[in-house]
């Protein structure tokens, strides 16, 4: 089971502070730093001192780590053109190295786009569809060629099709709850497949929802990676949990129902949960982050557990 740290800097954070996680992300032994693609706090955050822009935290992040996977879940389809961010990722991609990913959804908080003057059409899901076959359309021209698109949303005219990423592919993620069309988009463009906040029930459903288009599109059910995303909320004894509730607002037994909470042991136990119903993958949504602590527990009494089990249960 790989562990990723997942942020909501909208909720208040500076790039000093993101950098801080990402590098403690890093040195603890996690494998990848994610963050959300939001202008606008939710909830009673006070959101200070204000949105940061995602791809613009990730170039910086690039720079200043080594090892790490970064990516976003998910950049909003509404924020960009398509061919401004192919060209966008494919440059933090150089930049870091080919440690990029690109989580791509529709776009969903009106009241941002309100707050901030951006666009916020009515038909999301055409227009990212249209936008995932552009992106992967850009990196998969080969270099001398050009690419033109004429859809219904955009329309791409004898495009160089560059910059190239780094890396040969990079792994796109698609998510959602969507019972029809988020599993065909999956299975024809994702390489992963997320879905957030979601009980061990439905994410066993919607797993098997995407398997079956996979399959139904010539893949097989396999070829993606099936991931959650989940807040967390770990403590060495039941204060601690109690207290690190608080600092984010939320109720223990709530978040023990709808997250990740409780002791390291409990918290591996519902990991392993999620690992019998599909998931090889878990976004850890990390809310204080002031809390370096807490990412230090979970490396220690979470990821070892988990790594110890994976040794064991391995042939040889």
């Amino acid at each position: 089971m790989d562990l990723r740290i997942f942020t909501e800097p909208q909720q208040g954070a500076s790039y000093d502070t993101l950098l801080t996680v990402a590098k403690a992300t890093e040195d603890l032994g996690f494998d990848a730093f994610f963050r959300s693609d939001h202008y606008l706090r939710m909830g009673i955050a006070d959101g200070l001192p204000g949105p940061t822009d995602a791809w613009i935290t990730l170039a910086g992040l690039a720079r200043e780590t080594r090892r790490i996977r970064l990516g976003t879940l998910m950049t909003a389809g509404t924020f960009r053109l398509p061919g401004v961010l192919a060209i966008q990722v494919a440059q933090v991609d150089q930049m870091s190295g080919g440690r990029v990913e690109l989580g791509l959804g529709t776009g969903w908080f009106e009241e941002e786009h309100r707050a901030y003057g951006i666009p916020f059409p009515r038909d999301k899901f055409a227009r990212l569809e249209e936008q995932l076959e552009i992106i992967t359309g850009l990196w998969a021209t080969e270099e001398g060629k050009e690419f033109s698109y004429d859809g219904k949303h955009f329309q791409l005219e004898k495009s160089p099709a560059l910059p190239k990423p780094a890396q040969r592919k990079v792994p796109v993620l698609v998510g959602g709850h969507g019972a029809k069309r988020t599993p065909r988009l999956a299975a024809q463009y994702a390489d992963e497949f997320n879905i957030p906040f979601a009980s061990l029930e439905d994410s066993e459903r919607q797993f098997g929802r995407v398997r079956a288009a996979a399959e139904a599109a010539g893949r097989k059910g396999d070829d993606l990676v099936y991931s959650n995303a989940l807040v967390v909320c770990v403590g060495k004894d039941d204060a601690e949990v109690a207290r690190r509730a608080a600092a984010i607002g939320r109720e223990v037994e709530e978040l023990k129902a709808n997250g990740l909470a409780g002791s390291p042991d409990e918290v591996v136990d519902k990991i392993g949960r999620y690992a019998a119903v599909g998931a090889s993958r878990i976004y850890l949504q990390m809310l204080d982050l002031d809390d370096l602590d807490h990412l230090e527990l979970i490396s220690t009494k979470v990821q070892s557990q988990l790594s110890r089990r994976r040794a064991e249960s391995t042939p040889g």
